[in-house]
């Protein structure tokens, strides 16, 4: 009998990993209305590696979660049926393979009438789940949180890695161009028109300079009020944060959204059709604390929580 790959869930298993917020195990999103699941990947990575391990700290860190959001009044378990998924089998040698395993696993999933909601793994696990999510629901709006536009053509020669992301989606019609919001971009790049090309495409660019010492409130009701009909995905790439606050990233920047900034951008979007979203570039190897996971799970609830039809102040 030949050998089989460890499947991330064995892998969840062996390191002796829970759920997120402690939420039942299941193996089908049946009956479901949110469904979490990990993507423990990192070799679509330009950088430092690591972001394998993001999705069981994500989960560790989620524990200590409450059910009610105290500030918001936000009770997501009161109208939502809610499970943990486990985590996505890969091929930890093949990137690409592991993208088809992906987009395959979400095709499972997307059978049933769920939101998705996806812990990462490097930014590159976006592109099959959008595929997927193309597939059920059409072409997407996209608000996307991150210190990088991810719009590359290729990195090293390969067109599928977590920098290439999105040039990919847009060539290959997932998204609705004049309804993507990229916020937070910020640090360096390879050439001074690196996003002349997105913004000809029509999508909506925010630097995080543009934000410094400000609430995101504002651009959380643009961003609404612009957005046209149709469903919408949130991708977070917890690099969006400065490193001060979330240093457990592959490619950090400085010069990033505080933690008040990135909650009042996700409150804001209350209103928007979300049919999905994930966080993602979580490297626990570069934040021993756990303040990255902490984070980034704390995020995940305030995005549970502004889903429609979820009670809220």
């Amino acid at each position: 009998m030949p050998h089989q790959p460890v499947s991330g869930n064995d892998l969840a298993r062996f390191a002796g990993g829970g759920t997120f917020m402690r939420l039942p195990r299941v193996e089908t999103a049946e009956g479901l209305d949110v469904a979490f699941l990990g993507v423990p990947m990192d070799h679509g990575s330009s950088w430092r590696s690591g972001t394998r391990f993001g999705p069981q700290q994500i989960r560790n860190e989620s524990a200590m979660i409450r059910p009610y959001g105290v500030q918001t009044g936000a009770a997501p378990f009161d109208v939502l049926n809610c499970a943990d998924l486990g985590d996505v089998a890969i091929n930890t040698f093949n990137l690409r393979d592991s993208l088809k395993m992906i987009e395959a696993r979400f095709d499972e999933v997307l059978a049933h009438d769920v939101t998705p909601i996806t812990m990462g793994g490097d930014h590159s696990i976006t592109l099959p789940i959008l595929r997927a999510m193309a597939k059920k629901h059409g072409p997407l709006g996209l608000v996307h949180v991150d210190a990088h536009a991810d719009v590359n053509d290729e990195m090293f020669g390969e067109r599928e890695t977590h920098g290439t992301v999105f040039r990919r989606a847009y060539e290959e019609g997932l998204l609705r161009p004049k309804d993507v919001w990229q916020i937070g971009l910020r640090g360096t790049g390879y050439t001074a028109e690196d996003f002349d090309e997105p913004r000809d495409w029509g999508f909506n660019l925010v630097l995080a300079q543009d934000l410094w010492h400000r609430s995101t409130a504002p651009l959380a009701k643009q961003i609404r009020a612009a957005m046209g009909p149709g469903p919408v995905y949130l991708s977070y790439d917890i690099d969006s944060l400065d490193p001060s606050i979330a240093p457990g990233t592959g490619t950090p920047e400085i010069g990033g959204l505080t933690t008040p900034q990135a909650m009042e951008l996700v409150r804001g979007l209350r209103g928007i059709p979300l049919v999905g979203a994930d966080m993602v570039e979580v490297s626990p190897p570069y934040d021993p604390h756990g303040n990255t996971a902490l984070t980034a799970a704390n995020l995940i609830y305030e995005i549970l929580s502004v889903l429609p039809g979820v009670p809220y102040r």
